[in-house]
């Protein structure tokens, strides 16, 4: 089915392509930037030697490959240098990883074309051609960032072909020490072959190897993979262990001293004034430093005044003396409850953008024959912290014209860039190291804590500081995920097949505040995020209508796990049954109705639902079906109810996700995202009042315990298709089959977050 597309949508991606300086002549029709070469030389050690950005080549025959994405603990580390080795037939355990410098060869293509709002099934000239300009674009701006579920897809390519055109200049060099033909040697385990059986190692070629035309670089095909696809165990797990690894905590620079924060407890509150003296006589403390005034116009972060001490305690216990006269400012009165009756309002008064459109709503409106039943339905979702384990942290040094940085980041890009306004020097005296993150979930996708760090190191005589933020600080100063309200409304047939589909949703823009904060955009246009998992669903209702208002907002707004499919998949899919048992109809068989022409999705829900089985007595199985960041995942959640308690006791979740390039990683993902969707759906809400946020701490903001975990179950369907993403989408679906199963067993419908009895 082809979609008709509203005018409206039009006007803005045409209008934004011309913005862009998409089709300005000359530049429109020149080839994309390349990936393979870079401008900054790839970091090696002692004698190896790079044959093109991505890999370099040592005398002993280890392989060094340039990492542009973070490890937090997705599996990059593992996932990534698999892509390499295959090509380039080395064993995994010969890569060694150094942090990619800031080069536009490693920006992420892939989460930027993935911005783009269209419907999955459009296959209209419009939508390929922004997507290959988006792409170009990408190209151009080298945005260094982890996010988006995009690492494997956006590496698939460039990796492969950096990898593959390093083996083809091994064999050159190979075929010219011989004085043999190219199409005579082979490669294996770090060797060139002759078919006579001569053998040459790549440390014996490398220096050859450099000056050497790779020919015809050809990558291999899904039958030739001996890695891909094939499960590896983590490269990170042993450091993890034993203790080794290094978070962005961990910095330990010589001379190190220690920061601690404390900032206005109301949103957007400033220091009107304050008292140090009590601090100031403290043990170990060194400085009192209002960072307020070095980040204005830089940066989102709070305003605040840090305390620099010998140890963190010190710091931290200096910080709590302080005696600080705060500026509430303008949202001294906000509160959750008004946030949602504003909502309320502008989905009253506002169409809203369109962001997709089938059929003709007007008509089905305007129409009461052949309607048998009518149903409605508002949905709600809160804000929500990212709670990861490490707190927010960052170490930085301002010292003798440089700054220097140590941060568990997840936008180097963005950390260098702020680094060097807030320091006052050029991004080139900026060396920054990217520590493993204890978390990420997309709050470290923002730079205001390396903002903060080094107005505060600016002030330390040249010493590096580490600030670190208590988990209080990271819980009530957080960039959160959206609160929204959706409302649906539906009609159905005397047959039980919908007549009309329609969704109205409202909610802040996380893309409007990101992207002004991080790149001095000014907000403005659909923000698809918004509406992600509302109106890019397969489900075929022959007339449909899916719009969304996006309602500034007053609260810092942040990625967070899956972004809008994290609520919007629960207030879909819920909608979905609703409609189910509105046609008097079992749940799975009406979305099979629904997904006949999409096979894929069918054959996913199929999967989970077969290998669930039947629900034991006393439990029910709710099952929901989302796709999102490319992958399809379909969960069945077996359930009981307790009191007032709602267990789940087992999740069987099915996953199509084009090829598996680690099938390990992705099962670990899916269990992750379970988990972490779980927490937010049985306990996840930040709340206001008097404009601050009311949780602290896990005692408030609790997630799921040992003891409430669920058994996870996962299946991978086998594909040779492009690698989608993995590390968000098992999170969305779980919450709605949650709340499926809750309604079989008592009834009641939830349509609000988190599910509460």
């Amino acid at each position: 089915m082809q979609a008709a597309k509203s005018k409206s949508r039009r006007r803005f991606i045409m209008g934004g392509v011309a913005v862009t300086g998409a089709l300005v002549v000359g530049w429109g029709v020149m080839p994309p930037r390349q990936r393979l070469n870079g401008t900054h030389p790839l970091p090696l050690a002692g004698d190896s030697v790079a044959l093109n950005g991505w890999v370099g080549i040592g005398k002993d025959g280890s392989v060094t490959v340039a990492m542009p994405r973070s490890e937090m603990g997705q599996g990059v580390h593992t996932a990534l240098p698999m892509l390499v080795a295959e090509e380039l037939d080395v064993p995994l355990s010969a890569v060694r990883l150094v942090q990619a410098p800031i080069d536009k060869i490693f920006g992420n293509i892939a989460m930027l074309r993935d911005g783009l709002p269209f419907h999955p099934d459009d296959t209209g000239r419009l939508k390929s051609t922004v997507s290959w300009v988006v792409g170009k674009v990408a190209r151009e701006l080298g945005l260094i960032i982890t996010g988006g579920s995009s690492s494997v897809k956006d590496a698939w390519e460039p990796m492969r072909e950096a990898g593959a055109t390093a083996r083809a200049m091994l064999v050159a060099a190979a075929a010219a020490e011989w004085s043999a033909r190219v199409a005579d040697c082979r490669t294996e385990g770090g060797h060139v072959v002759h078919a006579d059986g001569r053998r040459l190692a790549y440390g014996a070629l490398a220096d050859k190897a450099v000056h050497a035309q790779p020919g015809e670089v050809r990558l291999k095909s899904p039958e030739e993979f001996k890695l891909i696809g094939h499960p590896q165990p983590r490269r990170d797990t042993p450091s993890k262990v034993n203790g080794t690894a290094i978070f962005g905590i961990d910095a330990r620079p010589q001379g190190l001293v220690y920061a601690a924060v404390r900032m206005s407890p109301v949103i957007g509150g400033t220091v009107a004034g304050v008292n140090s003296a009590a601090a100031l006589k403290m043990p170990g403390v060194l400085k009192v430093v209002d960072f307020s005034a070095a980040l204005t116009g830089k940066t989102g972060a709070g305003a605040g005044v840090a305390v620099i001490a010998r140890t963190y305690w010190q710091a931290k216990q200096a910080a709590l003396a302080l005696d600080i006269n705060w500026n509430d400012g303008p949202q001294a009165g906000l509160s959750s409850a008004a946030i949602y009756a504003d909502f309320a309002v502008k989905l009253d008064k506002e169409d809203g953008f369109a962001y997709y459109k089938a059929g003709d709503m007007d008509a089905v409106e305007g129409k009461a024959a052949g309607v048998a039943k009518s149903v409605k339905a508002e949905y709600r979702a809160p804000y929500l912290a990212h709670a990861a384990m490490e707190p927010v942290n960052c170490t930085a040094q301002v010292k003798d014209g440089k700054v220097r940085v140590w941060a568990p980041t997840q936008s180097p890009g963005f950390a260098v860039d702020v680094a060097a306004k807030v320091g006052g020097v050029s991004a080139d005296n900026v060396v920054l190291e990217v520590t493993m993150l204890g978390g990420g979930f997309g709050r470290r996708l923002d730079v205001d804590m390396v903002a903060q760090a080094v107005a505060i190191a600016r002030q330390a005589d040249g010493q590096p500081v580490q600030m670190i933020w208590s988990r209080e600080d990271d819980t009530t100063h957080d960039v959160y995920r959206p609160a929204a309200l959706a409302r649906f409304s539906a009609t159905l047939d005397a047959a039980g097949n919908v007549i009309g589909y329609d969704n109205k949703s409202a909610s802040g823009s996380i893309s409007h505040q990101f992207f002004k904060r991080n790149l001095g955009l000014p907000p403005g246009g659909p923000d698809k995020t918004t509406a992600e998992g509302e109106f890019d669903m397969q489900y075929h209702f022959a007339n449909q209508r899916i719009r969304h208002v996006i309602v500034d907002s007053p609260v810092p707004l942040g990625y967070w796990r899956s972004v809008g499919h994290s609520h919007n998949a629960f207030f879909k899919e819920s909608f979905i049954d609703e409609l189910a048992h509105a046609a008097g109809k079992d749940s799975v068989a009406f979305r099979r109705e629904l997904l006949a022409q999409h096979p894929r999705h069918l054959a996913v829900l199929n999967a989970a639902v077969a290998k669930a089985g039947a629900a034991p007595e006393g439990r029910a199985h709710g099952v929901a079906l989302h796709q999102s960041f490319g992958t399809i995942v379909a969960q069945v959640a077996e359930v009981s109810v307790e009191g007032a308690e709602i267990r789940v006791h087992r999740v069987v979740c099915a996953i199509d996700c084009g090829l598996a390039v680690n099938p390990n990683i992705i099962a670990q993902q899916a269990e992750s995202g379970v988990i972490f969707g779980l927490s937010a759906a049985l306990f996840g809400a930040a709340t206001i009042k008097d404009g601050k946020i009311e949780q602290s701490n896990f005692h408030d903001y609790p997630v799921v315990r040992l003891n409430q975990a669920p058994e996870v179950e996962t299946i991978i369907l086998p594909s040779t298709a492009h690698p989608e993403g993995m590390g968000e989408p098992a999170t969305p679906p779980i919450a709605p089959a949650v709340a499926n199963a809750v309604f079989k067993l008592t009834g009641k419908r939830l349509r609000s977050l988190p599910l509460t009895l």
